[in-house]
């Protein structure tokens, strides 16, 4: 089975209308799994680490740039092409605007909204760890 490994960012931010946690979440516009929510990311090019590759991928996808903070998790499923490795990374923006560039669109999601999407099916992994964090 092909393998595919990828850098999922976790963004938090603090609400301020409510002062709430909320994080990021993406949905995809495009491929097999269209219109599915994610946290945003991408693969890993070769020699690259996983804190590099979020980095990377968050300015490519979203003109934002982050700082990888700490993997939360690593994600492993099995889709029914490809088995997919995530590493699931706390990231902070340091700037920038969060453009759609990729993504058709975006919402930020509170613990009581964190299930609201439907989210991709590895995405839902980690769900509970982020749960933790809001």
């Amino acid at each position: 089975m092909k393998q595919i490994t990828v850098s999922g960012a976790v963004i938090l931010r603090i609400n301020p209308n409510t002062n709430k946690k909320e994080v990021l979440a993406t949905q995809r516009g495009y491929g097999d799994y269209k219109d599915g929510w994610e946290i945003p990311g991408g693969k890993l090019e070769e020699g690259e680490t996983p804190e590099a590759c979020i980095v990377r991928e968050i300015r490519e996808e979203l003109a934002t740039e982050v700082r990888a903070e700490k993997v939360l998790g690593i994600v492993d499923y099995d889709y029914p092409n490809f088995h997919l490795t995530m590493h699931c990374i706390l990231c902070t923006i340091i700037s920038g605007e969060l453009k759609l560039l990729e993504h058709e669109n975006a919402k930020w999601l509170s613990a009581e909204s964190l299930y609201s999407v439907d989210w991709l099916p590895a995405d839902k992994l980690i769900l509970d760890k982020i749960t933790t964090l809001l």
